[in-house]
């Protein structure tokens, strides 16, 4: 361990870690989205919440290879999820959006999950304490654009 790495920031990053696998495995295990892979399910959401995009650029977004996100794309396309267009700046490259199939997938399982994790954190938390838990995920929100 490097020396200039204090314990309380070893122990934030590994609890961190702990949580945000725990967390979630439990919302991959709430997903409505039949057979779709995490990968998959995360691209139709970025299309969802960005809009359309190219392959290149949802890559680059999901941080992972240019071939791996032909593969994902490829396996949206032949469920019905996504059309192709060309680009109108640059006729060689495609443009992805969602079908209508592909946004309503969307739609639902962002809801299933957005409704399961609501409920527990008003169950579970106060006011203050989920003001914290928004004030903490801002400060890890910073660390994840770095």
């Amino acid at each position: 361990m490097d020396e200039t790495i204090s314990e309380s920031a070893v122990r934030a990053a590994n609890d961190v870690r702990v949580v945000f696998n725990r967390l979630r495995r439990r919302m991959l295990e709430l997903a409505t989205d039949g057979d779709l892979t995490p990968s998959q399910a995360s691209v139709l959401n970025r299309l969802e919440k960005e809009g359309p995009a190219s392959a290149s650029e949802l890559a680059a977004a999901e941080r992972v290879r240019p071939q791996s996100m032909a593969a994902t794309v490829a396996a949206l396309d032949r469920e019905g999820l996504l059309t192709r267009s060309p680009d109108p700046e640059d006729g060689r490259r495609q443009v992805l959006s969602l079908t209508d199939s592909g946004r309503v997938m969307a739609l639902g399982d962002r809801a299933a999950r957005i409704e399961w994790l609501a409920r527990a954190l008003h169950d579970r938390f106060s006011e203050t304490q989920r003001r914290t838990i928004v004030e903490a995920m801002a400060l890890l929100d910073e660390v994840s654009r770095s």
